[in-house]
């Protein structure tokens, strides 16, 4: 490495980006194992290459072991134990959480006794069948099945890829999460298959809402809706902008006994809550969990506007002693910068805003506390006067 880039990695993180490197010694494919020292000789840690990225070195170990089956396998397995220990009352959870877990590059979810699999970075890609046989071993699903479409695959050189592993089952599944039940979609769905992250979140808003008219905003198939209509709302409007998110929650409602107290709109959600706000419509709790406003960095101006919108309109919303949900899910639009927003909207809406929680991704994903890349959920709970 370059002198004076490596501190960052003596402090834990694990990414290498190309423009850190001095030199590179020897021969090995991209994908394959790199040992990084820094240019005075010491060693910093082991890893997999990939040369096509910019991200060029994940670390996957600060210790001069051998990176095999067994490397993964006891990997897996403390993933596995620790899910153990703090996941409950749910059927879906998230089983291996990247960088979180010191496994760069690979996400395992399970949903019933399914397994989703992506992997993320070229060096797990091509470890694939090895891992799909670890998970067997290890997890002891029905079926594997392969999610690995998203969009920062090509950023590794590697083409979009769906389907079945290992097994085969249909791929729409009913998963328990506390009292309410869901149907996902692991091969259409958003992430793969549903926002596992939001779980704890949801329990949350499911405590405050009773006798409550509620407004969620990007509802996407009903989870903060059921939940809240289960926790005892009055009454609650959802809007998304997909109409076949639209159906999936009309179903889920259904499917957990309270539609009757649900109402579901197919709308751009921006033209909604100003819609809205003009008709003197009044909630005692509104929920805003956008999509990622902020997928760069220099995105971010731009998305701050966009989350000033919408919460400046969600306050316009709120009677007085009403409760507002802002989530964010971007890394670029941190907590604290989320709060401004608040702040500066309740400024300009004359409302006194007290903050109650703040809250963020769920535990089954773990923060690497070297890496802030890897908290990247916000979800901030206030009163509004």
């Amino acid at each position: 490495m370059k002198p004076g880039k490596e501190s960052r990695l003596a402090l834990g993180h694990l990414w290498v980006y190309a423009g850190e490197i001095a030199s590179l010694d020897g021969h090995v494919d991209d994908g394959g194992i790199v040992d990084v020292r820094s240019l005075r000789g010491q060693w910093l840690g082991r890893g997999f290459i990939n040369r096509k990225s910019t991200l060029t070195v994940r670390l996957l170990t600060t210790r001069p072991e051998d990176i095999g089956r067994e490397f993964f396998q006891k990997r897996l397995a403390e993933a596995i134990a620790y899910r153990k220990r703090i996941v409950n009352g749910t059927s879906a959870y998230r089983v291996v959480y990247g960088e979180g877990d010191q496994l760069p590059g690979l996400i395992v979810d399970r949903y019933g006794d399914i397994a989703v699999l992506q992997t993320l970075a070229l060096g797990m890609d091509i470890r694939k069948h090895t891992l799909v046989d670890l998970i067997n071993e290890l997890v002891h699903p029905s079926a594997v099945y392969e999610r690995n479409d998203p969009g920062v695959r090509r950023l590794e050189g590697l083409a979009s890829q769906t389907g079945w592993l290992s097994g085969e089952a249909p791929t729409e599944i009913e998963v328990q999460e506390g009292r309410a039940s869901f149907l996902t979609d692991i091969a259409r769905g958003q992430k793969t298959g549903f926002f596992l992250d939001q779980r704890e979140n949801r329990l949350a808003i499911g405590r405050l809402v009773k006798e409550a008219d509620v407004f969620d905003a990007f509802c996407y198939t009903g989870g903060f809706a059921v939940h809240a209509a289960l926790g005892g709302a009055k009454h609650v409007t959802a809007v998304d902008i997909s109409e076949e998110a639209i159906n999936l929650a009309t179903g889920n409602a259904q499917r957990n006994g309270v539609a009757d107290r649900c109402t579901f709109m197919v709308a751009n959600v921006f033209d909604e809550l100003r819609r809205q706000v003009s008709t003197g419509t009044r909630y005692d709790v509104v929920i805003l969990d956008p999509p990622a406003f902020a997928k760069t960095k220099d995105s971010l101006p731009r998305a701050v506007a966009g989350y000033k919108e919408i919460n400046l309109r969600a306050l316009k919303l709120l009677r007085p002693g009403g409760i507002l949900v802002s989530c964010s899910c971007s890394y670029h639009m941190q907590e604290a910068l989320l709060i401004e927003v608040v702040a500066s909207a309740a400024s300009d809406t004359h409302r006194t805003v007290r903050l109650m929680e703040r809250r963020g991704q769920a535990q089954d994903h773990p923060i690497h506390p070297a890496m802030p890349e890897t908290r990247y959920l916000t979800c901030l709970i206030a009163q509004v006067a």
